[in-house]
């Protein structure tokens, strides 16, 4: 069953275009002249894998009831409604206008999944223009060129999610969950690989630095499928320099870390959180990648609540950027704990992918700001009015205000933390976009 994708916008940002770019044929007229679409059209295509019903829609504007210009919104009201998902199309070039804004709240009040896509993205010239697409509150816009066939796949990847409930169409849930276990050199990374597969797919022994690159392996977990792979021991910069075989491995556990969904970072019990433990750890944060801990040879240890309750203050207190991160204690030699392992893999990935409505932020921010306002800047206090989520994958956010580029470090520790605490966000990296409105009496 065909996945129904409206085509909506203000007129002359390229809805017909875009709709002839995914039919795949020239079927609605194109011109610069505003208002060449007057009735909805609808066609059959594909975009990839999915099968689409598509609908090409006139610009939606406000008019008289009974003037033609009201009959094409009626028209194009229709069309969201039988559709699944509204793909809502904006002008790069143009940035978000009045109109951009009246049809934000059409389908905000029409309650239909939506995507936004910034269509003109050629060049640079529409850099602005993603970026002020923030704030119409419906996350990152897709940077778009219909005319040029730019950003077709990212429209793909936006739209697959919302064909889950139709049979002939791949699901997000088919795709397998990439798992990468790293660490430093023999803390016991292919041992653990080979404990979740059940047989010896990777070298091990006690020589450091086995594994030489990174093994890919189909597994599957509590019903979820995994590519799982194991990597080579990340070793210091002065330990590699000059070795070409070194080199190459640390680039392909690298390539596997970039590529990955979730990572297990592998710390030895008896050497824990080492120097390389937290390049390593940080590295993750910085890719943007949802992570556990799994502290491996943990059937060595003797005082082991006592040790837990160490290592997790350690964590926190070094690894802020990743606090509250799942801990768990592991032993790739006896199995104890693998399970575990797994069922925080799972949670770090839901979190990882999690996403929270926009008035839900709103009332948490107002109640942030209202317990701890931002600091004044010379005199003049910094205001965040707004904010939404810009994406997943990891949780990134979208300040709106003025000044906000003069916020400290320490405040924005202080919205992460508590974006943590009321949604359920640990041990994930948090990102944030800062979007400052112009000062109207500062000069140029």
């Amino acid at each position: 069953m065909a996945l129904t994708l409206a085509i909506v916008g203000r007129p002359n940002v390229g809805k017909s275009t875009l709709f002839n770019r995914l039919a795949g044929k020239r079927l609605a007229i194109v011109h610069d002249e505003p208002g060449v679409t007057r009735d909805r059209r609808v066609t059959e295509g594909t975009l990839g894998n999915l099968a689409l019903r598509l609908i090409d829609t006139a610009g939606l504007e406000d008019d008289e009831p009974g003037t033609l210009l009201a009959r094409m919104k009626d028209q194009t009201l229709t069309a969201i409604d039988e559709a699944d998902v509204a793909l809502f199309l904006i002008d790069a070039r143009a940035g978000v206008t009045a109109g951009d804004e009246i049809v934000a709240d059409i389908l905000r009040k029409r309650g239909k999944p939506v995507v936004l896509a910034a269509n003109k993205c050629e060049g640079r010239s529409g850099n602005d223009g993603l970026i002020d697409a923030w704030r119409l509150g419906f996350g990152e816009a897709i940077a778009l060129s219909a005319e040029h066939a730019l950003g077709i796949g990212e429209i793909e990847d936006a739209l697959a999610p919302f064909a889950s409930d139709f049979p002939d169409e791949d699901s997000e849930d088919d795709k397998p969950l990439r798992l990468a276990i790293v660490g430093r050199p023999n803390v016991g990374k292919s041992s653990l690989f080979n404990r979740l597969l059940g047989e010896d797919r990777a070298l091990t022994g006690p020589e450091a630095g086995i594994t030489r690159d990174a093994i890919a392996v189909d597994y599957e977990n509590s019903g979820r499928k995994i590519l799982l792979h194991d990597t080579a021991g990340l070793r210091k910069k002065a330990k590699v320099a000059g070795h070409m075989l070194e080199q190459l491995s640390v680039g392909s556990t690298l390539d596997a870390i970039r590529f990955a969904d979730c990572a297990i970072v592998i710390i030895d019990a008896t050497q824990p959180f080492e120097q390389q433990d937290l390049k390593i750890a940080d590295l993750i944060a910085n890719e943007g990648r949802a992570v556990v801990f799994a502290v491996n040879k943990w059937d060595l240890i003797e005082e082991r609540n006592q040790a837990l309750k160490a290592l997790r203050d350690k964590l926190d207190r070094l690894l802020p950027q990743l606090s509250g991160a799942a801990l768990v204690t592991v032993s790739a030699l006896t199995g104890q704990g693998v399970e575990r392992m797994m069922a925080a893999v799972l949670e770090a990935d839901r979190i990882w992918n999690s996403r929270v409505a926009t008035a839900a932020l709103n009332r948490f921010l107002e109640d942030a700001l209202s317990r701890h306002p931002p600091p004044a800047v010379k005199g003049r206090r910094v205001r965040i009015r707004y904010m939404t989520q810009a994406k997943a994958r990891p949780p990134t956010f979208a300040l709106f205000g003025n000044q906000l580029e003069a916020l400290p470090e320490s405040y924005l520790r202080y919205i992460t933390n508590e974006l943590r605490k009321n949604f359920d966000l640990k041990g994930v990296a948090i990102r944030f976009f800062l979007r400052s409105t112009k000062n109207p009496y500062a000069k140029d």
